[in-house]
């Protein structure tokens, strides 16, 4: 059996590489560059290693291992190539890259790197874990059998999630994604909120930090990388962010990791990929970044007990609303146990969060709620599709009733339907109170 102690001592062990001091340390030279990427000779490291560059005034510039060349180690800075000078010196800091952490992350903003962004001064940190995490056997994960509380009304009712579900929430831009993001992080049980800003423009962050997360800050950590961060440390953050996810699960606590973007994860990704070389595939995406897709959502979920859980929720941006022809979409689809797509007309119609009951998908809910809730959700989601098909029709006021039963009950239970979707974002629904409203709205007329 897996147990907390013996994840640590897994995490520990993988980082003894990272923690070790070399008594000789090795330096090599920069080569030459090509945009960002470094040429750098003279010394040895495995893809993923973190790098030193001795710059100006000695002051220190990390990088990362991401491919060979000709003899040569192609080295990523991760703040960028600008002021390191050819000739500069080199040396390899740690194989294993990890991270610090502690319950003194809670209540912190940090940047990619784990520096404080909000003024408080470093946090105190006892423990260490790997940046890219721990693998579980799958044999050893729990099934997700519980029951997990969003605080959202129309997810609870018609999508209901299970804890260590990890779920995509999929929309173009200005549908409301930050908004319903917000009032998951601030109203869903969970012990602990993890949130990765990735790419997120500067002002947004702070405004969702203060004006979405408000009082559940004391019991999240928020790390942020924005969009003017390099490819690196946009792909560091999100790596960061599920780092520390993991280790509170390691602790027994049950965490809702929530990443904005999983989009802006895969384009840093494969601006690193096309400058190691990679070859462009789908829309100019290497074939790496869809294994990294698959490899970061796999961090999260169930571990065995007595460690918690990970909810993961990941927002995916969709170029023009085209949920189909996107390939990070498709990906993120194939790989996750349910997506939330958030619909522009219904946002235009005044519909708060603009949930697109019909496109939206809970895969593990038929086995966490009983039969009647199984039931009047999946009726309620036949109505609102018949009446989304023959809108037209009833606009245009060529539709007499009594010519399609299932289309009249649904304009019968119309107004019902569309007050159980929306919710003010500072109300709290329960799963109970959202079962219930779901059970009045499709009772017998």
């Amino acid at each position: 059996m897996i147990t907390v102690d013996s994840l640590r001592r897994l995490a520990m062990a993988r980082l003894e590489p990272a923690l070790a001091t070399d008594p000789v340390r090795r330096f090599g030279r920069v080569l030459r560059a090509e945009g960002d990427m470094l040429y750098a000779t003279g010394i040895a490291a495995p893809i993923g290693a973190r790098c030193l560059v001795v710059g100006p005034d000695e002051v220190l510039r990390a990088g990362e291992v991401v491919g060979f060349a000709s003899g040569c180690l192609k080295v990523l800075p991760e703040q960028g190539a600008r002021g390191i000078q050819r000739g500069a010196r080199i040396y390899v800091e740690s194989a294993a890259p990890g991270l610090r952490v502690g319950p003194a992350l809670l209540g912190r903003v940090l940047d990619a790197h784990g520096a404080p962004l909000d003024g408080l001064g470093p946090p105190a940190l006892d423990s260490t874990w790997p940046l890219l995490g721990t693998a579980i056997n799958p044999l050893h994960r729990a099934r997700i059998d519980t029951k997990f509380d969003s605080g959202v009304r129309a997810v609870n009712a018609l999508t209901t999630m299970g804890r260590g579900m990890r779920i995509g929430l999929f929309a173009g831009s200005g549908v409301g994604k930050t908004t319903l993001l917000g009032m998951m992080s601030r109203h869903a049980c969970a012990d602990i909120v993890v949130l990765g800003l990735i790419g997120e423009r500067g002002r947004e962050i702070r405004e969702f930090i203060e004006d979405q997360l408000g009082p559940a800050l004391p019991r999240s950590v928020v790390v942020a990388a924005p969009a003017d961060a390099t490819a690196l440390a946009r792909l560091h953050g999100a790596y960061r962010a599920a780092a520390i996810a993991e280790y509170f699960r390691s602790e027994g606590k049950h965490v809702l990791l929530v990443v904005d973007s999983l989009t802006r994860l895969a384009m840093a990704q494969r601006e690193i990929g096309l400058a190691a070389g990679e070859p462009p595939a789908m829309r100019g995406y290497p074939a790496s970044v869809f294994g990294v897709i698959s490899a970061y959502v796999e961090r999260a979920g169930n571990a065995a007990p007595p460690a918690g859980s990970i909810t993961a929720l990941y927002t995916v941006l969709v170029e023009g609303d085209d949920h189909v022809a996107d390939p990070v979409a498709d990906t993120a689809r194939a790989v996750l146990d349910g997506h939330i797509v958030l619909s522009r007309a219904l946002a235009e119609a005044a519909i708060y969060p603009p949930i697109d009951i019909t496109a939206s998908l809970s895969r593990p809910m038929p086995a966490l709620v009983d039969a009647t809730h199984l039931d009047h959700a999946q009726r309620f989601r036949a109505l609102w599709a018949r009446r989304a098909e023959k809108q037209d029709f009833i606009d245009l006021g060529v539709y007499a009733p009594g010519r399609d039963a299932l289309l009249d009950e649904a304009l019968q239970r119309a107004p019902a339907m569309a007050a159980l979707l929306r919710q003010d974002i500072g109300t709290q629904v329960s799963l109970i109170d959202a079962a219930a409203t779901l059970s009045a709205v499709m009772a017998a007329p």
